[in-house]
């Protein structure tokens, strides 16, 4: 049985990913690795060594709010939360991915 090969992130990539998995409501750092993996049936995987520098990234630049809690198993966990302006830019940021893809799909036809 062939190793699973994990496709790179394109640039950006991540944080889309993370701002989707946020718009249904606030998560800690491994359920938001969980959420992207499930969703794309284990084809994605965000390692911890990627995933803490992004969310800190988005802190910074406001998109992310961040408040500690209690995880479902009893620990204490750090729970993000996307802001206004995550939001907004989940939204461009989509938008941009779609273009992207598009483009893509594109080239791979034509080319």
């Amino acid at each position: 049985m062939p190793a699973l090969v994990q496709p790179e992130f394109l640039p950006g990539t991540l944080h889309l990913l993370i701002l989707r998995s946020l718009s249904a409501g606030p998560l800690h750092g491994y359920a938001i690795a969980k959420r992207i993996k499930d969703v794309s049936k284990k084809a994605l995987a965000v390692e911890e060594g990627s995933l803490y520098p992004a969310l800190n990234r988005m802190l910074v630049k406001g998109w992310l709010t961040a408040e500690w809690g209690i995880s479902e198993n009893n620990r204490k966990a750090r729970f993000y939360r996307l802001t206004k302006l995550g939001a907004k830019q989940l939204e461009t940021e989509a938008v941009e991915f779609d273009r992207l893809v598009a483009a893509i799909q594109l080239v791979m036809r034509e080319a």
